[in-house]
């Protein structure tokens, strides 16, 4: 199919926000989805968060699932050019947020939007604190499926979460697969949560494509796994998540790519609620 970038290519107007300096003519200046949006309808991907009543994902699963199925639905075959999805997809890239929805299904309700296209990634055993994920082909958010539309927004936190939607018991990330680190004074939802690590996998296997990674480099982000950082941890490494003039220094001596909320719900516009790592 070609480089990673001909593989993300409806993520080109992506990568001109994340990483201008990895591109030819102009670009924008500035990352993440605090840039002003452009004219036309509201677009967003949503995201289904599978939570059952009796079997309840774990919060670090759940993530990572939603971290994975973000990021998979842009690489799948069906968002390249001349796929069905890669329209869509660009369009919503385009549109100056990759905006992320999250709603939260069971049972029957989780089952329905299986028909619908997208794509679902798990971690674990759902059926034992497992986590799953369906992310769909992203789209106008006034013109949503009845199947999505009837899905519950609020109520996405889990039973006994501690509030920052990362077990810190999950030990030391493994040395071989990329990190998401949370913000660890930022409180969220898991819904709100779950938005900001697709973010980050998207943002970093952007970046990691259009500086010329090989493809193992950029699928290795869909194994990415989310930790919350240390206080002292984060603190320490607040100085390469000062903005310059376009994200270079932090990628290029630190590796990291942070995530900008626009504000729209739960954090200040400009909070940084995660850092995507290419190595622990």
């Amino acid at each position: 199919m070609g480089s990673p970038a001909d593989r993300l290519a409806a993520l080109a107007p992506l990568a001109a926000r994340v990483c201008p300096w990895a591109l030819s003519g102009p670009v924008a200046t500035h990352p993440t989805d605090g840039d002003t949006e452009q004219p036309g309808p509201v677009r967003a991907m949503p995201l289904v968060l599978r939570i059952e009543r009796a079997t309840p994902p774990s919060a670090t699963a759940l993530l990572e699932a939603a971290a994975a199925a973000a990021l998979g639905l842009c690489l799948d075959e069906r968002s390249a050019p001349e796929g069905p999805w890669f329209d869509d997809v660009a369009a919503w890239a385009g549109a100056g947020r990759i905006r992320k929805l999250a709603r939260r299904a069971r049972t029957a309700h989780w089952r329905a939007v299986d028909d619908i296209d997208g794509l679902t990634a798990t971690v674990g055993d759902p059926e034992a604190g497992g986590g799953q994920v369906r992310a769909l082909v992203p789209g106008p958010v006034d013109d949503v499926a009845h199947e999505v539309r009837r899905l519950q927004i609020g109520g996405t936190d889990l039973p006994g979460d501690s509030g920052q939607h990362a077990d810190r018991d999950m030990g030391a990330p493994p040395p071989d697969r990329p990190v998401i680190w949370l913000n660890p004074s930022v409180e969220q939802s898991t819904g709100k949560a779950a938005a900001q690590v697709g973010h980050a996998s998207m943002i970093l296997a952007t970046v990691l494509a259009f500086t010329d990674a090989d493809d193992a480099a950029v699928d290795a982000v869909t194994t990415a796994v989310v930790r919350t950082a240390a206080a002292a941890d984060w603190e320490r490494g607040a100085p390469a998540l000062a903005r310059d003039d376009d994200g270079r220094a932090a990628w290029e001596e630190h590796g990291i790519a942070p995530v900008r909320d626009a504000g729209f719900t739960e954090v200040a516009p400009g909070t940084v609620t995660c850092i995507a790592a290419r190595r622990p």
